[in-house]
């Protein structure tokens, strides 16, 4: 029988895509984004890194 309580990579990335959509669609992201090119080198047009990136930034923030 099957591990049913372990994580699995495929859901791991299901979230992570879900969040990730969720992130990039939020205001606060939005705002950052427009910040970070005006202030900073042009960002990568990864999506991935730029969510990252926010989370990064927003935690780091938030932890201070």
């Amino acid at each position: 029988m099957p591990n049913t309580t372990a994580p699995s990579f495929a859901n791991d990335q299901a979230v992570w895509a879900s969040l990730k959509q969720a992130i990039a669609t939020s205001s606060g992201f939005g705002r950052w984004q427009n910040l970070k090119q005006v202030t900073d080198a042009p960002l990568a047009d990864n999506l991935d890194g730029q969510v990252t990136a926010y989370l990064r930034e927003t935690l780091a923030t938030l932890a201070y």
